[in-house]
């Protein structure tokens, strides 16, 4: 109990010092620039002071929580006993690590539908569109992007392949699909892409690439174990392309099909 109240002691200041110069700078405005005294001035400190026990608490929780368990299953994941083979000094087989790579496209799935960025921009847009972009199909959209880019990136790691070559070609195919989606759907897609990487996901996705870097023979936490963010802020981006491609054309469709009486089916 001492330990976890000295934690929360030591975030609590480093968030105070993080979060002072935006403070600072709404202060200054307010009423330097502005000169009006906010109104609601009660309920705005102790608004921020909840944003600032917040976020201590919520660091608390990935240092004592959320890292640990991610090192804990990839390590555990790349184990010889689950991976069934004796551990070696040359390049791993990536045929071995099958269950890595469903864990992963499974943890990056199941924290994307969780993330509160995401359900926030996945609201506001079937606000702002009046129902033709549905919350749900966008968050799906986006975990499934975030699962096969997550998975990937792990295939990557047990591989020991350059990552630069896996994001020059994801951000080409970014680029096809742009060019080919429909142009309302393009600001949003990258935009879910951005705040698919936030609270729940970056601690989780960042400590499972840590491990399993750590946990493979010949691999370096340092070079190999970074990137998988970049995987799961590319992939979400392809995935709602295609996701707009595919509903647009599957419209074209159907309104195209002959109905019985003789008419077509409207869109």
């Amino acid at each position: 109990m001492e330990l976890l109240l000295h934690a929360f002691l030591n975030s609590l200041s480093s968030t105070v010092l993080d979060v002072a110069p935006i403070a600072g700078v709404l202060v200054l405005f307010q009423f330097a620039v502005l000169r009006r005294r906010p109104p609601n001035l009660r309920k705005l400190i102790v608004g921020f002071i909840y944003v600032l026990s917040g976020l201590a608490l919520f660091l608390v929780g990935l240092e004592q929580a959320l890292f640990p368990i991610g090192e804990t299953m990839a390590r555990q994941l790349t184990s010889p006993d689950t991976v069934g083979v004796p551990p070696t000094e040359g390049a791993p087989d990536w045929r071995d690590y099958r269950l890595v790579y469903a864990f992963a496209a499974a943890i990056g799935f199941a924290t994307t539908v969780a993330e509160p960025s995401l359900i926030a921009v996945a609201l506001k847009a079937e606000t702002v569109s009046g129902g033709a972009v549905r919350a749900w199909g966008l968050r799906i959209a986006v975990a499934v992007g975030v699962a096969v880019g997550v998975a990937l990136g792990c295939f990557r790691i047990v591989t020991g392949t350059p990552l630069p070559w896996y994001i020059m070609a994801a951000y080409v195919i970014v680029i096809v699909l742009t060019f080919r989606s429909v142009r309302t759907i393009v600001p949003l897609a990258y935009d879910s892409g951005g705040v698919t990487t936030s609270t729940v996901t970056v601690p989780v996705v960042a400590a499972l690439g840590l491990g399993l870097a750590a946990g493979i023979p010949g691999r370096s936490p340092l070079i190999d174990g970074f990137g998988l963010i970049a995987f799961a802020s590319v992939f979400p981006i392809m995935t709602v392309l295609g996701y707009a491609i595919v509903a647009s054309w599957w419209k074209r469709w159907r309104y195209r099909q002959p109905r019985e009486d003789g008419g077509r089916i409207q869109a």
